[in-house]
């Protein structure tokens, strides 16, 4: 098979689909594959790097998308890319469609084979593929969010940890998942007062193992929701729904209550985020004010840590990359249940009920598509 690597265009995105000792896995395997000049230059990979792992170079994300059977990528294509998209082709990416009308519409419309990250499940019922880069976002949310509470960042002039003398931050977690718990374990290693939400009991058990006492924990009742984030100096957004938007957790009312100058940062952008005021930003204009509450909604976090970042994702993502590669997309997915899970829309159908459920469109099992 032929395997694509386009250069990553969206705004100040720098990770890249595969690193070169993946594409030395593949070409091993007897698969070529076909890079973009400088697409790995965010984590300081050469073109003669990919060259010497066994690559081809193509002058253009054009040639690649024209030429390739199966396209790795890292960020949801943007419109210009799904116009090179053709049918029968094969995307595997993030794509976070329940928060996406558009883009969906697109790749219905593509005729491709649309295979998102962040649905590929495991036998726990985990999300193995999203799982990286939620630890990476966790941990970025906090190092973001302690740096824009200091007054000439517009914030309330609140060291995260505080000092003899002053007490530190408040910090309300939103969702006790791997962006949640991440987040929180950094919080309490700067010294900053946690309170976790979630509505799964199950999960505030898990971090309570993880976490131990030092973090306080509630059921995410809309009154306890309110009574946490009115009070923090810092908010962090990770409440997920599997493919699906995310529920909005903080009403406009609710942030005219927090504290002016607090900070939210709203990991769950991605996926519309968990606000009702947060709208998607970049890392070139990451924040705004609404309600006298700065946010910070980058919807592409890591990204500012692509070499952190590109080398996680690809140890988790290469063997299902090798197993699309080795037997092809259907018989891949007919013998893999959980790589099955992350097919989202093929053939013009959408075939992810959450995001069926979430943009309108009538649900089709993806058995019946294979």
């Amino acid at each position: 098979m032929l395997i694509g690597v386009p250069r990553e265009i969206k705004v100040e995105e720098y990770r890249v689909g595969l690193t070169p000792d993946s594409v030395r896995s593949l070409a091993a395997r007897g698969h070529r594959v076909l890079v973009e000049r400088g697409a790995g230059l965010g984590i300081q990979a050469s073109d003669a790097d990919y060259v010497q792992a066994g690559a081809e170079l193509a002058g253009s994300g054009a040639e690649v998308y024209a030429r390739a059977g199966l396209l790795v990528k890292v960020k949801e294509p943007q419109p210009q890319e799904r116009a090179l998209l053709r049918p029968g082709q094969v995307l595997f990416t993030y794509l976070h469609l329940a928060a996406d009308p558009a883009q969906c519409r697109a790749l219905m419309a593509s005729g491709a084979v649309c295979i998102a990250y962040e649905t590929v499940t495991d036998a726990d019922g985990g999300l193995p593929l999203l799982a990286p880069m939620s630890a990476v976002a966790g941990r970025m949310a906090v190092q973001v969010g302690a740096r824009f509470p200091e007054k000439p960042q517009g914030g309330r002039g609140i060291l995260l940890g505080g000092v003899a003398g002053a007490a530190p931050a408040e910090v309300a977690v939103l969702g006790a998942g791997n962006v949640g718990l991440n987040a929180a374990r950094v919080a309490l290693g700067c010294g900053a007062r946690v309170m976790l939400l979630d509505s799964r009991e199950a999960a505030l058990r898990r971090a309570r193992e993880q976490l131990g006492q030092e973090a306080r924990m509630l059921l995410a009742a809309p009154a306890q929701v309110a009574e946490a984030v009115a009070a923090a100096d810092l908010v962090v957004g990770a409440a997920l729904l599997p493919g699906g938007a995310s529920p909005k957790l903080v009403s406009r009312a609710l942030v005219a209550r927090m504290w002016p100058g607090a900070v939210i940062v709203d990991v769950a952008i991605d996926q519309g985020g968990c606000c009702e005021t947060s709208r998607p930003t970049t890392h070139a204009a990451p924040t705004y004010v609404e309600e006298g509450v700065l946010h910070y909604c980058v919807a592409n976090m890591p990204g500012a840590v692509p070499h952190t970042a590109t080398h996680a994702l690809n140890h988790v993502t290469l063997p299902f990359v090798l197993a699309l590669a080795d037997q092809g997309w259907r018989r891949a997915l007919a013998e893999d249940p959980h790589l099955r899970a992350g097919l989202n829309v093929c053939a013009g159908q959408v075939t992810c009920r959450a995001v069926a459920e979430a943009l309108g469109h009538a649900y089709v099992e993806p058995d019946t598509l294979l």
